[in-house]
């Protein structure tokens, strides 16, 4: 059974940095996908980060630059340090794993790519 839980979320100013982690069991984080997702209310859950089994990264475009995906192997953790917070980042956050190892900077933005999620973590930027 894989499993998944985020955590690092919080209230925030704008400019200020979160890291957010994913600690996965289960299944090992540098065989597989790993993704980064949010979802702010009323709003579809979209793609933030990803992360593919060689190391490649993928990243939106409202987060390039901003944001760093990265991961332990030795915690099996995957984590999004997020730096430059702005108000438009509010969100609760997802950590999703994929059963493939590679996916292409397209399909890495898929919802579908990913077949286990975790809880998801708020994340708060106020002005």
């Amino acid at each position: 059974q894989v499993q998944l839980v985020e955590s690092g979320g919080g209230l925030v100013q704008a400019g200020d940095s979160l890291r957010l982690s994913c600690a996965v069991s289960g299944r090992t984080v540098s065989n597989y996908a790993m993704g980064w997702f949010r979802q702010a209310p009323g709003k579809e859950r979209e793609f933030v980060s990803g992360i593919i089994s060689s190391g490649i990264a993928h990243y939106a475009d409202s987060v390039r630059g901003r944001f760093t995906i990265s991961r332990d192997n030795a915690k099996n953790t995957v984590y999004l340090q997020m730096n430059n917070l702005k108000p438009d980042d509010t969100a609760i956050y997802f950590c999703a794993t994929s059963s493939v190892y590679y996916c292409t900077t397209y399909q890495c933005q898929a919802t579908t790519r990913y077949d286990n999620w975790g809880q998801g973590t708020q994340v708060t930027v106020s002005s």
